[in-house]
């Protein structure tokens, strides 16, 4: 119990997460499969820019004559053709920018899934250490309890006390067992919570660092790391895609040119003695398309154009969303730290009020009931505190969340 109050009142130290926390997040992203199928979706648009700025496949065609245009020369036989078009100049840059931005607007939403899951990895973490707390102090209360009962049997005997003390005591004995055997059966599903997120075995051991202690941090300073979220970056990327995606679709609306060569085979002519009897023909081709349906591309520019506004309104929704949480984590933990301080401070007034019980109940046997109300208080203090500093860190790695914090 001493040592629990000594860790306590350690308030303020710069050091949030234990270690071990951080090497649950390393475990956590290399494992998740939620955080790798957002890993294989930029990897996926990372080969859409390798698709969009790319010549178009050339055409080959071949024809045969089944009945042969007769010429000067001879008959043609068969027809050998090839032909590449060409998009207007700065297409496929375009087009491939755009891809680019789309892709990076991915990663970033894959930062945001692991920055929400190492939030989730927080959240499941935590309670544990509350439950861990929560179990030694139900069995030093035991401890305590079973020395009470020793000494009221032993006051009873020598006719300074009653033995109503002693049964008293059997009653919270039995509530404090009852308690520890509900606090171990709820080990399992957070176990199994926290593992689940880790991808791992459910029966697999997790460490819990049983010395958690308060942040400082400043809150003017922190506010504006906000907008760091990647919940932005990926908005702000979405449109600047479709800013470029309106230059590639005027470039598009522009004609595209097409160069080609046709190869004729030529039959000779058996029948005349002439020059370029037979001579197969060889003929360059140029082409160019006419955009004269306008309409697609309108209708294309004035998607980017409505989804560059849309993606500006979702911006300021998230910018609204992410002050308000900010907020609510920043006034959680303000809250959980004066609790931790009014319980510790209480936790010490009880303490020494229940020395001063023992020794005046060592000396008359009397006020036992007291005795026995005040290590109830100082049960229900201790556990305030752990709970507090459960609320109080989960709150912090929600800050951490929401300002996109690098581990």
């Amino acid at each position: 119990m001493k040592r629990y109050i000594t860790i306590i009142l350690i308030l303020f130290c710069i050091k949030g997460f234990s270690q071990t926390l951080d090497d649950y997040f390393v475990i956590a992203a290399e494992n998740n499969p939620g955080l790798q199928a957002k890993y294989k979706e930029y990897e996926a648009s990372l080969q859409k820019i390798s698709q969009v700025n790319t010549l178009q496949d050339p055409t080959f065609s071949f024809g045969y004559f089944i009945s042969p245009v007769e010429t000067r020369v001879g008959a043609q036989k068969t027809k050998f053709s090839l032909s590449q078009a060409f998009p207007w100049f700065g297409t496929l840059k375009a087009q491939g920018n755009t891809a680019s931005i789309l892709a990076e607007a991915k990663f970033q939403e894959f930062i945001e899934a692991r920055n929400k899951l190492y939030f989730q990895v927080a959240s499941a973490y935590y309670p544990l250490y509350e439950l861990q707390e929560w179990l030694q102090i139900e069995q030093e209360n035991i401890t305590i309890l079973n020395s009470y009962k020793k000494i009221a049997n032993q006051k009873f005997k020598n006719g300074k006390g009653a033995m109503v003390d002693v049964l008293r005591t059997d009653i919270m004995l039995k509530d404090a067992e009852t308690s520890l055997e509900i606090l171990r059966l709820k080990e399992k599903p957070l176990r199994i919570t926290f593992n689940k997120l880790l991808n791992r075995q459910e029966d697999e051991k997790i460490l819990i660092n049983d010395s958690l202690q308060l942040d400082i941090f400043s809150i003017n300073y922190k506010k504006d790391s906000i907008f760091n979220n990647p919940k932005l970056k990926a908005l702000e990327l979405k449109q600047q895609a479709n800013k470029s995606a309106e230059i590639a679709i005027q470039k598009q609306r522009m004609p595209k040119i097409g160069v080609g060569l046709d190869y004729v085979v030529i039959n000779e002519r058996p029948d005349v003695s002439i020059d370029d009897n037979g001579k197969d023909v060889i003929m360059p081709m140029v082409s160019v398309s006419i955009p004269i349906f306008s309409k697609k591309y309108n209708a294309a520019t004035k998607e980017a154009q409505l989804l560059q506004e849309s993606y500006k309104f979702q911006k300021q929704d998230v910018v609204n969303s992410l002050n308000a949480d900010y907020e609510m984590a920043v006034f959680q933990l303000q809250e959980q730290e004066k609790l931790i301080n009014l319980y510790t401070d209480q936790l010490q007034t009880v303490q020494q009020s229940l020395r001063l019980l023992l020794t005046s109940y060592g000396n008359s046997g009397k006020e036992f009931e007291e005795v026995l109300r005040m290590q109830q208080e100082s049960l229900q203090y201790q556990k305030m505190i752990a709970t507090a500093m459960k609320a109080y860190h989960i709150a912090m790695a929600k800050v951490n969340y929401l300002i996109s914090k690098s581990y």
